[in-house]
């Protein structure tokens, strides 16, 4: 039997295919879970690309030659995340490997051990578990870690004021215009505390949006970062410095990021969102994590949101105390 004194010594893989929010997702998970991690980004075929997560008769090297090699190698355990790594972790299941699946895979929870959904998701089952938001690194560590690898930031004028900057998107149809009217309202807020703004763009954030950003206020100090062509990206040493955080509404992903902080976050027009977010966006307003920005935002109490590290005790319990030998 797998005893609790050795776990975080059995091999766990990682499985991704390559894309920023499932590698993010799985690697987090992955990290929480155990010691002894091993990434493994797929690279699938044509055949994979069309039918994963289904199977079809004889695959071959559906997802190239790492993960083959991790097939007559089986790991102990493997995390999948995203649509191609559902048809990965169902391989490696058939050669005994325990997995847990991120993210619904769209077929009978069955065919994995553990899935590990949002709970704005219907799906719900025995072997299901749900969790608010998404999963991510951000803990009181990688706070830590990034306070010391961006010490800079230190010196900028307190209170320290960070905007979040995601884009349009199908549940959030945002213009311009909005978006330069909200970096002048927080620049107006921060100005008149004699704090800092920082202001970061994503990989979602459009070129125009991505120019206002750069253009914000450029006499009042802090960083404007829109991508790597103005340096390293500062995104982990702005949580962890920031006194407050102000969040586009359209990213699960990056609010999820935002709400494990010690910084109040408030989020900018949150009842225009449709679709799935909305009921994430709900509960931090429920429960008091988030606030709606009001162009005069007072200071409130922040406990963080912190679902990877619950998540990582759950897939503990369900896969490493299962029986299977050390």
């Amino acid at each position: 039997m797998t005893s609790v004194a050795t776990i975080g010594r059995e091999r766990l893989t990682a499985c991704h295919d390559g894309r920023a929010g499932n590698a993010r997702q799985s690697l987090a998970l992955a990290h929480a879970v155990s010691k002894q991690v091993d990434e493994c980004v797929l690279q699938p075929g044509l055949l994979a690309r069309m039918f994963a997560p289904h199977r079809w008769p004889h695959p071959s090297q559906p997802f190239g030659r790492a993960f083959e090699a991790r097939l007559a190698q089986p790991p102990h355990i493997a995390i999948g995340c995203g649509r191609q790594a559902a048809l990965a972790t169902r391989l490696l299941r058939a050669r005994g490997v325990r997995v847990a699946q991120i993210l619904d895979p769209r077929l009978d929870p069955r065919l994995w051990d553990l899935l590990i959904v949002p709970e704005h998701d219907a799906l719900r089952g025995g072997n299901v578990v749900t969790l608010r938001g998404s999963l991510h690194p951000v803990d009181d560590e990688y706070l830590m870690r990034a306070l010391s690898a961006f010490p800079a930031l230190a010196l900028l004028p307190e209170p320290h004021s960070v905007v979040l900057v995601g884009g349009p998107s199908r549940h959030a149809a945002f213009e311009l215009p909005a978006f330069v009217a909200l970096l002048k309202q927080v620049a107006a807020c921060a100005r008149a505390e004699g704090g800092s703004l920082s202001v970061i763009a994503s990989r979602r954030t459009p070129s125009a949006w991505r120019q206002a950003v750069y253009a914000t206020e450029s006499d009042l100090p802090g960083v404007r970062w829109r991508d790597t062509g103005d340096g390293a990206n500062p995104y982990a040493g702005l949580l962890a410095y920031a006194d407050r955080l102000v969040c586009t509404p359209d990213s699960v992903n990056m609010l999820s990021e935002a709400a494990a902080t010690w910084a109040p976050l408030y989020l900018w027009s949150p009842a225009t969102i449709v679709g799935r977010p909305r009921h994430f966006i709900d509960t931090l307003l429920a429960c008091g994590r988030a606030r709606a920005w009001d162009c005069s935002p007072q200071p409130f109490d922040v406990q963080p949101l912190r679902e990877t590290a619950r998540i990582a005790r759950t897939v503990r319990e369900r896969l490493f105390l299962q029986g299977s030998a050390d």
